[in-house]
């Protein structure tokens, strides 16, 4: 489980906290997703996690281990990281990218073992077949795909993913939550993914977790955090909820509260 323990931060000592008092237990073996409106302290929370950022107060605990005085290689065998910026200055093929996730393992001397489970992870998103191809030469799905596989590859119980999903249309986009959702069911990984889409939100993950000003102010299944009500307290707007095939889903693109399609399904 992943303990966040009343963690707060501000980026200048005179400065607004961007992280406030924010006190929040990850399951294990699910799918979290993080959203909420831009601000609202998302991916600073993931690098508090990560420990790509230490709090100023409060602690992260990841299955008994204090990341933030845990030593590094400790802390890249239980959590692996994909960063929203993922540009390489280095020309690299799919497999050499994937390789880099083995490093906590074998120091860049990879054995049999460490090749399987590059291949493994390849599979697993769907990149088997293109592990040989430059990393320019791909499409933004499939390059975003190429990094998965590659924190996957780290064998790590805890996955961090901070908006995975921008600039990719809508195949794209459902083809990588397609893949977190099977790395958690198939692979027993525990996902935590910052999303802005809060309709890919509900249709993947187990958990929802609102934030807004730098606190949790919602956490539930999807259905649970998926009302206009509980919406607006996330974002500060209306936003219509209907149902369809028994899910729900946002109409946030509206000009306005109320007006939806007749025939939709249900509000909320």
């Amino acid at each position: 489980m992943i303990h966040v323990d009343h963690v707060s931060h501000a980026y200048t000592p005179s400065g607004p906290p961007v992280l406030d008092d924010v006190a929040l237990d990850i399951t294990r073996g699910a799918v979290t997703a993080l959203v909420g409106p831009n601000g609202a302290g998302k991916s600073t929370l993931l690098a508090a996690v990560s420990r790509l950022l230490g709090p100023d107060h409060g602690r992260v605990v990841v299955d008994g281990v204090d990341v933030a005085r845990a030593p590094d290689r400790e802390v890249a065998r239980v959590l692996a990281v994909l960063r929203q910026d993922t540009r390489l200055s280095a020309r690299l093929t799919v497999v050499d990218l994937v390789r880099f996730g083995r490093f906590p393992h074998s120091g860049g001397r990879l054995t049999t073992a460490d090749h399987e489970v590059v291949a493994a992870s390849l599979a697993h998103v769907g990149m088997a077949d293109l592990r040989d191809r430059y990393l320019d030469e791909l499409s933004g799905g499939q390059r975003q795909r190429a990094f998965i596989a590659m924190v996957l590859a780290q064998e790590t119980p805890y996955v961090l993913l901070d908006e995975p999903l921008n600039n990719l249309d809508m195949e794209h986009a459902a083809s990588v939550m397609r893949v977190l959702r099977t790395a958690a069911d198939d692979l027993g990984r525990t996902v935590v993914v910052v999303l802005h889409d809060v309709n890919m939100a509900a249709a993947w993950a187990d958990d929802v977790v609102g934030m807004r000003d730098g606190r949790v102010v919602a956490r539930g299944r999807p259905a649970e955090v998926l009302r206009t009500d509980v919406l607006r307290e996330v974002f500060g707007i209306e936003i219509p909820v209907v149902t369809v095939d028994g899910s729900p889903v946002a109409l946030h693109w509206l000009p306005r509260a109320g007006r939806h399609p007749m025939g939709v399904g249900q509000r909320y």
